[in-house]
């Protein structure tokens, strides 16, 4: 765990890149990947075969000079449960409002370099929920009130 955040233990970094808007790690997916019912917690986040790019670690990603980058491509599945505790959230200072369904989530996720030999697949038993995940419904900005 002493590695955590050191680039030069780093080996890929599979990542969209950044648009020349500044926009950073973001893609757009179709609609179709998602599936979410917010009453009851549930929801799904499924994607195939999306193209990214293998920057070889963070630094290189960002300022480059490293590594070539590979054309790539990930796929995950990403499920919340909803089995948790219904939860509602109204924060003055920050101006937003929500009623959540929590519950435990699972991430399948594979990555590979198109020709690069390099496949990883994520090991969905071995994963824990950080925080408490949560699936809801939020209004914020103008639509507080």
């Amino acid at each position: 765990m002493g590695h955590v955040g050191d680039p030069s233990f780093q080996d890929h970094d599979f990542e969209p890149g950044i648009a020349p808007s500044g926009l950073f790690w973001t893609i757009p997916i179709t609609p179709a990947a998602i599936d979410v019912d917010p009453g009851s917690g549930q929801a799904r986040l499924h994607a195939a075969n999306v193209p990214v790019t293998d920057y070889h670690d963070f630094i290189n990603a960002v300022f480059g000079g490293g590594p070539t980058p590979l054309p790539s491509h990930v796929s995950f599945d990403v499920r919340w449960s909803g089995d948790g505790d219904r939860q509602k959230v109204r924060d003055e200072t920050f101006g937003f409002t929500g009623h959540y369904v929590t519950g435990s989530t699972t991430i399948n996720f594979t990555a590979s370099n198109d020709g690069g030999g390099v496949n990883y697949t994520s090991e969905s038993a071995g994963q824990s929920n950080v925080g408490s995940p949560g699936v809801g419904h939020e209004r914020n900005g103008v639509f507080f009130h």
